[in-house]
């Protein structure tokens, strides 16, 4: 199944493939479908920066917010397939066709993986006047009063709404979504216990979890967060499959010669794992991942499966 999905997110061997000798020898434009500031578009700007100092031509970054990322998204699968548009995304490109109605943008087809640049776990937090020290305990509260507690994320169809309706639909919880614009309004309302439970991206939160003012429960990813070496996982907790996190990566527009894609690839990777941006990354709550265009392919298609089913068994859409 998995050797069937990722056939089409890689550039076909089958179109005209030129040497990447010469590329690039002009400006390159690398969209980023959010505004200026998130994480996505702070990522984007030092791989860039970087990119335009090792292949010697400029890698600017150009912002086109909009509806939830489909707006920039879109815009780049229009592109010429010569290389010199890039996509630089989030989780939102495998969210959002289950989500909205209707996008702007075939992520099967309309675009190539070049590689996961990094990749951060969400965080469940509690205000620490909840009486529960574990995901177990939360649970049980939950349970033994259906209806009374609500969860926070940073906003409707955001990883972090969806790793708290994750958990809701498989452990059958009667909890509301509080959903806000951002994740530092999520961690003022915690903080005032109102709601008292949040699933929030690491970096905003760590400040927080230091200073006492959030107890960290769980990370949502297989292995235990650099960033929280002392929190457990969800499984570590006793709760499997319920891994929930942001990448951020690097995608071309669909027939973009394989000699291309594979030089950015090998650049970026290069650059992530350079000790300066692999330090900050990690500021920004981020592990290096600097995968293969195949490896890339296969975790949109788990990324997609994943968060469709809960987008179809919550009952979630935005038209």
């Amino acid at each position: 199944m998995t050797l069937l999905l990722c056939g089409p997110w890689v550039a076909s061997p089958g179109r005209a493939q030129s040497p990447a000798s010469g590329y690039p020898n002009r400006p390159v434009k690398v969209i980023v479908p959010f505004a200026t500031g998130g994480p996505t578009d702070v990522v984007a700007r030092l791989i860039a920066q970087k990119l335009s100092e090792s292949l010697r031509h400029q890698f600017h970054v150009e912002n086109q917010p909009g509806a939830g990322g489909n707006f920039g998204t879109g815009n780049a699968s229009r592109a010429a397939a010569d290389g010199y548009t890039l996509l630089f995304t989030s989780a939102s490109y495998v969210v959002n066709p289950n989500l909205f109605g209707k996008v702007p943008y075939d992520p099967h087809k309309d675009f190539a993986p070049v590689t996961m640049v990094g990749d951060g776990p969400n965080v469940l937090i509690v205000n620490p006047t909840l009486p529960a020290a574990s995901v177990g305990e939360l649970t049980a509260l939950i349970k033994a009063n259906p209806g009374r507690y609500s969860f926070a994320s940073a906003g409707v169809g955001t990883t972090t709404h969806l790793s708290g309706e994750q958990l809701k639909l498989a452990l059958g919880l009667d909890l509301a979504h509080v959903p806000f614009g951002g994740s530092r309004l999520v961690l003022q309302s915690l903080i005032g216990g109102r709601p008292p439970i949040a699933f929030i991206t690491v970096p905003p939160a760590l400040s927080a979890i230091k200073e006492g003012k959030a107890r960290a429960l769980a990370v949502l990813s297989k292995t235990r967060s650099s960033a929280l070496p002392d929190v457990p996982t969800m499984e570590e907790a006793g709760f499997k499959d319920q891994e929930g996190h942001n990448f951020q990566g690097l995608l071309v527009p669909a027939g973009t010669p394989r000699p291309i894609i594979d030089l950015l690839q090998r650049e970026v990777g290069r650059i992530a794992k350079t000790p300066d941006v692999t330090a900050r990354l990690g500021a920004l709550g981020l592990d290096v991942v600097a995968n293969t265009p195949e490896q890339f392919a296969a975790q949109l298609d788990a990324e997609m499966a994943k968060w469709g089913k809960v987008i179809n068994d919550a009952k979630l859409r935005i038209q």
